[in-house]
């Protein structure tokens, strides 16, 4: 019987969900599933990417947890795609690879101050306050007021973990540093800044209804913002998210504010112009106030505004990585591809290769679009069998002697297990459901044991 014996590179949802959709499909061949990952344990932005104060978010972790411990996929962690492992080593192993390594960079913002010191990409404050181990343990938090420039989910998340009381974290995984560096804070004001209108954020309401929910927060928002034209006022009348978004804001809007010892502004219609900085550092956001163009997009009015801040994060997307040998779209972030089918620079299908979640379709969709895309992909790797790779040492060993052989310390689920259980009682002794570990050579001697 054809047995197809696939790699998998990144060990987030993407990854994980085409794992399990190819297992559970039906097909005439068997199929053995290696699942690689850089990081020591499995998940990806799902355990770095998403703040710690959302645990209705996490739970998705639960049934990634259930597709893991099945027991048909094997998974490495700690493995490096293009160093550890490369992709003359995948084709001698394995019919074909499929990559899910995610978006993990922050998308540029090409606007004048956007390097100073004090400037920074959300992406990597979410990346910190999550424990990801590659990133440095202590964070510099000085500003009191800051500005946090996008209108999606990360920049709530962002500017939400910046004004919140860090003891309102303490319940959460939320690791000892990040706990401590959020402490010492001296933060009193957070400014949100979105190019277009309250109509057309990018946010869920789950997310804006948490902001108005922090204690000892005021949220201010201004009435400029809210004159609606029809265009808005026909979204909100056919769209329910966007309904109770307004139903959201007008609550906000008939609070009385004043009495909270932190801020967090909401500003609309404000196209970024400029970062200011004096002496190398930041000192001020400028942008430009728009007004709607009837259509669901903005104009410039010429009115510029400034609003001193000490530092800034921009929201303004995430930008995946070019991969070792793959072909890579440099002004998309995505590796070129037909349904999941990898596409060369003459356009033609790569033998073998394939991709799916953000690094195939970019990082727009919520968790949960995952699975249709993924989908799509292995729907291909299943017509596929004409074009995958012939490899010359196939057995499941043979990897396993290959990054023995090269001092790889890879680790396993048996690994990840311990790696899990050993948070939770670190979480357990002090009355919360986990603290994670930060470094990346502590994660790998508790998995590795």
């Amino acid at each position: 019987m054809t047995k197809l014996r696939l790699a998998i590179v990144g060990a987030g949802p993407a990854g994980i969900y085409a794992a399990d959709i190819l297992l559970k499909h039906e097909r005439s061949f068997e199929v053995s599933i290696d699942l690689f990952d850089q990081l020591p344990a499995p998940y990806g932005l799902v355990r770095y990417g998403v703040a710690p104060d959302h645990p209705r978010i996490k739970g998705i972790i639960n049934a990634l947890r259930e597709v893991l411990d099945s027991g048909d996929i094997r998974i490495f962690g700690n493995v490096r795609y293009g160093t550890d492992i490369t992709l003359d080593d995948l084709k001698r192993h394995y019919n074909a690879v499929i990559f899910a390594t995610g978006a993990v960079r922050d998308a540029a913002l090409n606007i004048p101050g956007i390097d100073l010191e004090g400037s920074y990409g959300a992406a990597d404050f979410v990346s910190w306050y999550d424990g990801h181990p590659d990133v440095p343990r202590e964070w510099p938090l000085t500003a009191q007021s800051v500005a946090v420039i996008g209108n999606g989910n990360v920049a709530l998340d962002v500017a939400r973990v910046l004004a919140k009381h860090p003891e309102d974290l303490l319940p959460t995984e939320i690791p000892d540093n990040v706990y401590e560096g959020l402490k010492a804070s001296p933060v009193t004001d957070v400014h949100v800044f979105g190019r277009r209108g309250p109509m057309q954020v990018k946010f869920t309401p789950l997310e804006l209804r948490e902001l108005g929910e922090l204690r000892d927060v005021d949220m201010i928002v201004h009435d400029e913002d809210f004159d609606y034209d029809d265009a808005a006022r026909a979204a909100i009348s056919s769209n329910k998210q966007l309904f109770v978004i307004d139903k959201v804001f007008s609550q906000w809007r008939e609070r009385e504010v004043g009495q909270a010892s932190r801020r967090l502004h909401l500003h609309f219609y404000a196209k970024p112009v400029e970062v200011l900085g004096e002496d190398g550092r930041v000192v001020g956001f400028r942008y430009e106030r728009t007004r709607s163009d009837g259509a669901g997009g903005v104009v410039g009015t010429g009115e510029f505004r400034e609003v001193p801040v000490q530092a800034v994060y921009r929201a303004v997307g995430y930008f995946g990585s070019p991969l070792d040998g793959i072909p890579f779209d440099e002004r998309h972030g995505v590796i070129p591809n037909h349904e999941g089918r990898v596409l060369g620079d003459d356009n033609a299908v790569v033998p073998g290769v394939y991709a799916t979640g953000w690094i195939k379709r970019g990082p727009v969709g919520l968790i949960g679009h995952t699975k249709s895309d993924a989908m799509e992909t292995i729907q291909h790797v299943l017509n596929g069998q004409s074009g995958w790779w012939s490899p010359a040492e196939p057995d499941e060993q043979a990897v396993v002697d290959l990054l023995d052989s090269r001092g790889v310390l890879y680790t396993n689920l048996d690994g990840w297990h311990r790696l899990d259980q050993h948070e939770q009682e670190l979480g357990a002794a002090r009355g919360r459901a986990r603290i994670k570990v930060v470094p990346r050579d502590e994660m790998v001697r508790i998995s590795r044991d």
